[in-house]
Order: structure tokens, then sequence, then C-alpha cells
């Protein structure tokens, strides 16, 4: 089952979830970051599945097959606060890079 990818629709989840981490304002990062001395560029791959779906939350992430129930264990596309966890895990990463602008 591990080559299996899921496909599911999760908006009527979405529409229970609430709002998360707060992403940066695009406008204000690219002023930041246009007056940076040195600039770099990272490709995270995979990115959203680099963020582990909490305990808590996997209970909403059950797919119930005929072989059985899964959860996922890392954070799936489609999810609304997808985007504010992976931003919230690159300002752990780079704090003072991120800070800096």
């Amino acid at each position: 089952m591990e080559n299996l990818e899921w496909l599911g629709n999760l908006g009527a989840l979405n529409t229970y979830t609430v709002p998360g981490y707060p992403i940066p304002n695009i406008q204000i990062a690219l002023a930041q970051i246009s007056q940076a001395v040195y600039k770099g560029t990272m490709d995270s791959l995979k990115g959203f599945h680099q963020n582990v779906v909490t305990l808590r939350a996997r209970k909403y992430l059950r797919i119930i097959v005929n072989c059985g129930v899964y959860e996922y264990l890392r954070i799936p596309f489609g999810i609304q606060n997808a985007p504010s966890q992976f931003q919230r895990m690159m300002n752990e990463i780079f704090p003072e890079e991120l800070s800096e602008g």
C-alpha cells in the first residue's frame, strides 16, 4: 500500500477548519527580498509531506476502504491549512533569514 496515491475531496472538512498560521503578505516579502545583498533559492520537494499530521487531527483524515481504515501521517494536499503549516515550518527552520527580510 506504500505506493498508492489517495485522492479525496476535503472541501467538507475545510469548511470546519479554523484558519491557521498567517501567510506573509507577498508584496512586503518581495520588497524585503529586493533589498537583500544575497539571494538564493531552495527546492523543498514534497514540502507539505514534510509536516506531520498531529494525533488529534488524524481522526479527521481517515480513509475507509474495503481492506481497512487508513490515516494520513503527513499533511495531504487539499487541506486548508497546509500552506500555513508549511510557512510555520519555514519560519522555524529559517528564523533569522526570514525575519531579516
